[in-house]
C-alpha cells in the first residue's frame, strides 16, 4: 500500500491533531528504521495505522477484544490501552493488512511486550518521541533513542510508569514485564 493511500484511509478515522501526531510518528519511524537497518516500508505502514482505532467507541473496542479474545487482560487497566490491540484487529479486517510484523507493532505500541522485535521497538518509541510531543524529559529520550533504542525505550517506560504512579493510576503488567525483560537482557549482555 502506498503512503498517500494509507494516510488517506487513516485520516478519516482521526482528529486533525491525532493525524498530525500520526505523520510525526511515521516520519520518526522511517528515520529509526534507516538508523537501525529495518524495513522502511513496514515501519511506515505500522506507524500510519498505529492509532487507527484511537477514536472508536470504547464499548465497541471492549466488545471486539472480548469477542475475539484479544488482550482481554487490558480491559482492567483503563481504556487508553484498548486502541492498540483493537486497532491491529481492525486494520486487518477493514484495511486488509495481513503482515503479522506490522500488526504486532500496532498491537504492542502502547504497552510494549517482552522480546519486542526491532519493528515493534521502532513503533513503540516513535509514538513517544515524535516531534509534536512536548513534555518533560521527551527531548532527552529523543536524543538517547538515536544512539541506543533500548535505552530510549527504558527511559520512556520509566517516565510513563512514574507519571501513572503520580496520578495513582494502574500500570499494565505487560509494560512492567517489558521493562524487566529489557533490563535483564542488557545485564546478560554485559556479563558475556
Amino acid at each position: 500500500m502506498e503512503r498517500e493511500e494509507a494516510l488517506e484511509i487513516v485520516k478519516a478515522h482521526l482528529t486533525e491533531h491525532r493525524y498530525t501526531h500520526t505523520v510525526g510518528v511515521m516520519e520518526t519511524a522511517i528515520l529509526l528504521a534507516k538508523k537501525y537497518g529495518q524495513n522502511k516500508e513496514k515501519a511506515e505502514l505500522a506507524a500510519i495505522f498505529h492509532d487507527y482505532a484511537k477514536f472508536r467507541p470504547k464499548d465497541e473496542m471492549k466488545a471486539i477484544l472480548l469477542q475475539q479474545q484479544i488482550a482481554v487482560d487490558m480491559l482492567d487497566y483503563g481504556d487508553e490501552l484498548l486502541h492498540a490491540p483493537c486497532g491491529a484487529y481492525l486494520v486487518k479486517q477493514e484495511v486488509g493488512i495481513d503482515d503479522e510484523e506490522v500488526l504486532q507493532a500496532i498491537e504492542s505500541h502502547t504497552t510494549g511486550r517482552p522480546n519486542m522485535t526491532m519493528l515493534e521497538k521502532i513503533i513503540f518509541i516513535s509514538d513517544y518521541i515524535e516531534p509534536n510531543r512536548i513534555f518533560p524529559g521527551v527531548e532527552e529520550v529523543r536524543q538517547v533513542t538515536f544512539q541506543d533504542i533500548d535505552e530510549g525505550i527504558l527511559m520512556s517506560i520509566k517516565n510513563t510508569v512514574t507519571f501513572l504512579m503520580k496520578k495513582n493510576q494502574l500500570v499494565y503488567p505487560g509494560t512492567l514485564a517489558t521493562y524487566n525483560e529489557m533490563v535483564q537482557s542488557r545485564q546478560n549482555k554485559r556479563r558475556v
